[in-house]
């Protein structure tokens, strides 16, 4: 929600909005931000505000319905287009969420045909999750919502497993169709076998990790083929949806192994540095000495890092023993958030490999120049919409070693980089950050180049938002029932960052640069201070026995 005050502030998006040209923005963001930051400061002055971390999640997110249209991959593309003339037509997304966020999904009567889901306002509110399974399962005259389709699979999973889930609908689908009887009419068939075709490629498309378990897939294979029994164009269809899914989870597979030796490397090389810290002399400047470029290269592994990252993460990463089952078997082999995981473990390499390149030259003026090299690339990725590098250098800038070298910042202008800070303020629950994120979501939209659909949001704090909206609603109500308005609210704010981790980068790689970024050893932080202490003496006797201290553990133990 936003912060209240006492006088609503003016909007005054800060996101990048500009075209590039030759590389560069035609109107420079970084000057906008600082003329506009002028303003609403005069603006804001002699006012009252109130300054608090906000608990709840902001409600400035886009319709859900278009931003999953962007975000599916198309019938055409799924299906052959003879297939496609008997493919059901999933309800069409403009305004099938009113303005107050919730789903659209009408109810023709007081009560469902399958009761169990409840309506308020005509908007599905909670629901026992057997009524929500058999909303979710196509019918000869019906089919769900592709919002509640992702809605419901992004989180069922808080409670029944994937491969349950699956099971539940192959049963629902074959017992009701009678697919099981030896002798199944040709036409009942192909009345349903379009809609439940079109479910599952939706699932496997969205969610292809669910078919990582053995069972989820076997349970898949096992549905299809009932469905394409007989029909020469449905077992095409059907092809063609298994194909795209095990392409997904054998990028996924290979994806995990290249992360698992650049670990190796990493740590590989760390050990050399502790033996030999003369074989690793190389600072940044020696790698790249062009902020843009080094920027592009952020991006590059940013994106590729978010693109492996799968919806339900967002879910499992907060699944807790629902206190209505007493079964824990159920959550047991749910696939942990280790993509998610390895994103923020990113985060944190970004920003100690920054504070790293700033503490390891012994020069002062060398420190400087890295220093104000590191801001020119936080403003580059602040122009291409890349707020997560840009936090994470400016995390490793702020840093207790970094920040305690005075003499250093003395030979740097620091203008830039006090911009950068403003513009990624916490106060407010990071209003400044907020608008230029709602700038760079709208560029995103109206795009004309892939470079301008960028949008990279503040991780950390995109999880943050998402715990507190699972932490602030209860997922059961008390007579039972799964609390659907939260999940609404849950899959907007996912389904942007679906539509955003889509996004191609558009720069061209630079593999030294990126191998660098990636293996390029970096310290821990008592390593860290020593470097600083090292660089600039101890100003105190706190520092002075810390100094010591590191000194007899790190320096002399080799």
């Amino acid at each position: 929600m936003p912060v209240e005050t006492e006088t609503t502030p003016p909007e005054a998006p800060l996101s990048p909005i500009g075209y590039r040209r030759s590389g560069r923005l035609s109107t420079d963001m970084f000057e906008l931000a600082q003329r506009q930051s002028r303003r609403r400061a005069l603006a804001y002055r002699g006012e009252a505000r109130v300054r608090r971390l906000s608990r709840s999640v902001p409600s400035d997110y886009q319709n859900l319905n278009t931003l999953l249209t962007d975000f599916y991959i198309s019938e055409k593309k799924l299906f052959p287009p003879q297939f496609k003339v008997n493919m059901p037509q999933t309800p069409p997304f403009p305004a099938v969420f009113g303005t107050n966020g919730y789903n659209n999904n009408l109810c023709q009567t007081k009560e469902d045909c399958y009761g169990g889901l409840y309506y308020q306002d005509n908007n599905l509110v909670s629901g026992s999750l057997e009524a929500l399974i058999q909303h979710l399962v196509p019918r000869v005259d019906y089919y769900p919502d592709r919002t509640f389709i992702f809605t419901f699979l992004l989180s069922s999973r808080l409670f029944i497993h994937p491969f349950e889930l699956m099971s539940k609908v192959y049963y629902l689908v074959v017992d009701h169709q009678r697919l099981s009887e030896p002798h199944t009419e040709k036409m009942r068939i192909r009345k349903i076998a379009p809609k439940v075709l079109q479910l599952l490629t939706e699932w496997t498309e969205t969610f292809p990790y669910d078919f990582r378990d053995e069972r989820t897939m076997r349970r898949l294979k096992d549905l299809t083929h009932r469905l394409a029994s007989g029909d020469e164009l449905y077992r095409k269809a059907v092809q063609q949806m298994m194909q795209s899914l095990i392409r997904k989870l054998t990028a996924l597979g290979q994806y995990e192994e290249a992360l698992m030796k650049i670990s190796v490397t990493v740590t590989d090389k760390l050990a050399v540095l502790k033996i030999k810290p003369q074989a690793f002399q190389k600072d940044i400047l020696s790698i790249c000495n062009d902020p843009f470029t080094f920027a592009q290269q952020l991006t590059h592994i940013e994106l590729e890092r978010l693109s492996f990252i799968g919806p339900e993460e967002f879910v499992q990463a907060f699944i807790q023993k629902d206190s209505f089952d007493n079964d824990k078997s159920r959550f047991i082999g749910h696939k942990k958030a280790c993509n998610l995981e390895a994103y923020v473990d990113w985060f944190n390499r970004l920003s100690y490999l920054v504070a790293t390149e700033i503490c390891m030259p012994v020069k002062k003026k060398q420190r400087a120049r890295v220093i104000e090299f590191f801001s020119d690339v936080a403003r580059e990725c602040f122009n291409i919409g890349n707020f997560n590098s840009l936090m994470a250098i400016i995390s490793g800038m702020n840093m207790s070693p970094v920040s305690r070298l005075k003499k250093t910042w003395g030979k740097v202008n620091t203008a830039k980089f006090d911009i950068l800070e403003r513009q990624m303020d916490p106060s407010n629950n990071f209003y400044n950050y907020r608008t230029a994120l709602r700038g760079a979501a709208q560029r995103s939209i109206t795009a004309h180049s892939s470079q301008e659909k960028i949008v990279i949001p503040f991780f950390s704090l995109l999880i943050k938002d998402i715990y507190f909206l699972n932490e602030r609603c209860t997922s059961r109500l008390p007579n039972g029932y799964i609390n659907f308005e939260k999940f609404w609210e849950l899959a907007k704010q996912v389904s942007e960052f679906m539509a955003w981790k889509k996004v191609e980068c558009p720069f061209d790689k630079d593999r030294k640069i990126m191998t660098y970024l990636l293996t390029a050893p970096v310290f821990n932080e008592d390593a860290l201070y020593l470097a600083s202490y090292e660089s600039e003496g101890p100003e105190n006797h706190t520092e002075k026995e810390r100094w010591k201290s590191l000194r007899s553990t790190l320096v002399l133990k080799y």
